[in-house]
């Protein structure tokens, strides 16, 4: 919980440096090799990610099967993935996708917070993952990545 809260505030400290009228701007490098992508769409794949996390945690209690990464996706067809993230969230104005965001990351504080060291930690989940590890492959380690991206983007912009 800690490395989510922390590496979340570092980013949304990046994100409040962004001006909103430059958010769509296609200038930085994207998630797909040779690609370009905006602001928006680096929080767009966040939003994502952390809402497909809690979508597996939902199905997970409710007892269903979880269909990772996503249904109709493979890993190894995580660059359409964030294509598809970039899509879902393209109507949303920079404002809303901080609100989104936020929202999402709460949502995994409350998730993480609900389940005990051992439900987290103590078996595998997926693979040789545990439920904790790949809630922090698609939160607190995608955040500081996102950050870093900001933080070049906003240099070059300079």
């Amino acid at each position: 919980m800690s490395a989510i809260a922390t590496s979340f505030d570092k980013l949304m400290q990046e994100c409040a440096r962004v001006p909103p009228e430059r958010a769509r701007e296609l200038s930085m490098a994207g998630h797909v090799a040779g690609s370009v992508m905006s602001p928006a769409d680096l929080l767009s794949y966040l939003i994502g990610w952390n809402e497909l996390v809690l979508k597996w945690l939902d199905r997970d209690d409710r007892g269903e099967a979880v269909d990772f990464p996503e249904t109709g996706f493979q890993w190894n067809q995580l660059g359409a993935l964030a294509q598809k993230f970039y899509r879902d969230h393209h109507a949303l104005d920079w404002s809303e996708l901080l609100e989104r965001l936020s929202m999402a990351q709460a949502g995994l504080t409350r998730a993480v917070a609900a389940r005990s060291e051992d439900e987290l930690y103590g078996q595998p989940w997926y693979g040789k993952w545990t439920k904790g590890r790949m809630i922090q492959f698609n939160s607190a380690s995608p955040y500081a990545n996102a950050r870093g991206r900001l933080r070049r983007w906003l240099k070059e912009m300079t």
